[in-house]
């Protein structure tokens, strides 16, 4: 079968390795000069399974109406004149009631698990390097409360089959060294030895060097203009290439990856995702000190940044702004972000030669991405994967093709179709 894919971020390029390993021709369109060069570029880094809970929680609406005045808040929704925004939006509040919160953590874990297995299996076989790190994940808590209402959380990940405890402020700083330098600020933490951390961007850049060197044909500086339908199927891609000559692409299925975009091509056909970019903020700046500098990754709960030791570098991420599809950088924001890490590892970098970047997440309101088939038959999906798109990348590439193959993917979850 010849495949299509629209995009080479994470996903994209995640479901060409493994459609190409199943035996397809494979194609990828792609915009940018290069592979992962669009949210894929600067994230997190985390390949978080134990601490997925969904944005979407019973806590939620609380803390969203009491960060709305706050420029530098971890939440902030710039409320707009947009249908989009405003349907999200309601979404979001039914996926915080508790039962649907519980369901749609226990699917992310599901494919979390899956995920990571799939990754580790990948990097056996290939050998592929991206500064990855395999010392778990320490969620923080600077606050009291925070702490407390960690612990049902937490036991609803150990129900699921993870390994994620609670630890004392003591055995916080004996897994992550670094952590003295704050000691009296944290009330507790949660770990998960499982989980790992790494250069989304490298991971991606060197997934398709190797998916190149399978077959798979990656078309670079070719702008997707739309899709185009003839008798209830996709008849082809009409693209623009760099030389703005207009080109048409062809192949027997095709498979729309295209993140916080991927709503303005479906909609025209009559599939009305409900996906919503959430600009997200990180900023990565050289190693000062060695022994100051984390090596475990961390989430910090009361600000909701996540820290990732990526070679001598450290990637600091997080917050989230709706805010349509605008790119440009908030300094506040940014600087918001250097300024705590300022105040809990005082010697860990370099604020001087700190990088600021943004990028768009492609969020659903339940957090659950879409994976499958849609109404058009020849039309797969592999895209709104919001936070969680280094953490479910593999897994999400891999049931894809399973199920464009016609098998049953091994991972448990509701995908589309």
């Amino acid at each position: 079968m010849r495949v299509v894919i629209l995009g080479a971020g994470l996903e994209g390029t995640a479901s060409a390795w493994y459609l190409r390993a199943a035996g397809h021709e494979v194609t990828v369109l792609e915009r940018q000069p290069a592979a992962g060069m669009e949210t894929s570029f600067a994230n997190g880094g985390q390949i978080s399974v134990s601490h997925a809970e969904p944005w979407a929680n019973p806590g939620a609406p609380s803390k969203v109406l009491k960060w709305l005045a706050r420029e530098d808040a971890p939440l902030l929704f710039r409320l707009r004149a947009d249908y989009h925004q405003w349907r999200w939006g309601l979404q979001f509040l039914v996926e915080c009631l508790p039962e649907r919160s519980r369901r749609n953590t226990a699917a992310l874990v599901k494919l979390g698990m899956y995920s990571r297995a799939s990754l580790q299996e990948l990097r056996r076989e290939t050998g592929i390097r991206y500064d990855e790190l395999s010392r778990g994940i320490l969620h923080l808590y600077t606050e009291a409360e925070e702490f407390e209402a960690a612990r049902a959380p937490t036991e609803l990940m150990r129900s699921l089959g993870l390994d994620r405890v609670l630890k004392t402020p003591e055995e916080c700083v004996a897994i992550e060294p670094a952590l003295a330098a704050c000691r009296d600020r944290l009330a507790g933490g949660t770990y998960a030895a499982s989980d790992e951390s790494g250069d989304a961007h490298h991971f991606t850049q060197a997934l398709a060097t190797h998916a190149a060197a399978k077959g798979v044909e990656f078309h670079y500086e070719t702008r997707i203009e739309r899709i185009q339908t003839e008798r209830g199927a996709v008849s082809g891609i009409a693209v623009k290439r760099k030389d703005g000559s207009p080109d048409h692409v062809t192949g027997d299925a095709y498979v729309l990856a295209l993140g916080s975009y991927s709503p303005l091509y479906s909609r025209p056909l009559g599939i009305p995702l409900m996906i919503y970019p959430a600009k997200g903020y990180s900023v990565t700046m050289p190693v000062k000190a060695a022994h100051a500098a984390w090596t475990v990754s961390l989430t910090d709960d009361e600000h909701k940044l996540v820290y990732s030791r990526l070679g001598e570098r450290l990637r600091i991420a997080g917050t989230a702004e709706l805010t349509g599809y605008n790119l440009d950088i908030n300094t506040v924001r940014c600087e918001a972000i250097v300024k705590r890490v300022v105040e809990l590892f005082p010697d860990a970098g370099v604020p001087e030669k700190a990088e600021f970047w943004t990028g768009l997440r492609p969020c659903t309101p339940s957090n659950l991405p879409y994976i499958g088939r849609t109404k058009i038959p020849n039309l797969f999906l592999n895209t709104g994967h919001g936070t969680l798109g280094w953490t479910h990348a593999c897994g999400s590439g891999r049931a894809l093709a399973d199920l464009m193959g016609g098998r049953k993917p091994v991972v448990d979850f509701a995908f589309c179709g």
